[in-house]
């Protein structure tokens, strides 16, 4: 028997009596799950108040949620809205299709919220959550290995995803091991978290850039991965529509490095290449990562 490949699982769902426990959604809890647990540890320890990170974070997840699946519909309207798609499927969260992109600026946005009501720079909770963030991403991507999605171009190397025949594109019926773009992007947002977690201890990157570094890191991994996809997608000036968002964002998130990397030089240092690590911000939170 060969076993060189990846198998699929054969159900995504797991019943409980009457009550179906969904994996896709299970993988996006543990990875919110995470997320606070490690954002809570990096938020007391620069002196904010323990708990704070999960009262934010209730409001920042049902508006990533809700972002996340309604970038998915306008980006990918024809399974809903095209010939023989079913509009109500929009709703059906569970079967897949949360695009990272609606998460983050809706999720943000009820983050802002948040902070806005407990009183709390959202710069600093940001930075906070950052490596949090990327780890939930490496967690909340095996709900697409367990419903046979988003994976890559067919292939023949060891570590190809086998897919089951009603999983395949149609006209590659006969292919059966494709790259597992899923475990491609979990390795390396897992890679993310880590260099977030060593820069943090080494450099001063308070005031937004620790977020801003996780936004440059992450969208490097996932221009590659989006580019081995083969589903659905839009494109605009040859690009897929993900990927080209990836380079905006990229681009975006070097800007805001530089930019204030310079604006918090000290007077007189113009060649310090590190921002001051004695920059405060209001709740008595300090702007730097603990050393």
């Amino acid at each position: 028997m060969d076993f060189a490949y990846l198998p699929s699982p054969s159900t995504g769902v797991l019943h409980l009596g009457p009550v179906p426990l969904r994996a896709y959604a299970f993988c996006i809890i543990l990875g919110v799950f995470v997320a606070v647990r490690l954002g809570n540890r990096r938020w007391v320890a620069r002196g904010g108040e323990h708990g704070v990170i999960a009262d934010v974070t209730l409001w920042a997840v049902p508006f990533g949620l809700v972002g996340g699946r309604l970038y998915h519909v306008i980006t990918s309207p024809d399974a809903y809205f095209g010939e023989g798609g079913e509009p109500i499927r929009a709703l059906y969260m569970w079967q897949g299709g949360l695009g990272i992109w609606g998460a983050i600026a809706l999720g943000g946005l009820g983050a802002w919220i948040g902070c806005r009501r407990h009183r709390i720079p959202f710069a600093a909770y940001a930075d906070a959550v950052a490596p949090g963030t990327a780890l939930a991403q490496a967690i909340g991507r095996w709900g697409n290995w367990f419903n046979q999605e988003l994976y890559g171009r067919p292939t023949t190397l060891p570590w190809g995803l086998e897919i089951d025949p009603e999983h395949r594109p149609s006209d590659m019926l006969d292919l059966a091991t494709y790259h597992p773009t899923f475990l491609y992007e979990s390795l390396w947002d897992i890679g993310v978290a880590a260099l977030l977690l060593w820069a943090a201890g080494r450099f001063a990157l308070g005031n937004g850039r620790t977020f801003a570094l996780y936004a440059t890191a992450y969208t490097v991994g996932r221009f590659w991965t989006e580019y081995l996809r083969i589903d659905a997608s839009h494109s605009f000036l040859g690009l897929r529509l993900n990927g080209l968002t990836s380079v905006v964002v990229f681009l975006g998130a070097i800007a805001y490095l530089v930019v204030s990397a310079r604006r918090t030089r000290p007077k007189g240092d113009e060649g310090a290449g590190e921002p001051r690590p004695d920059v405060a911000v209001t709740a008595g939170v300090r702007g730097d990562d603990p050393r």
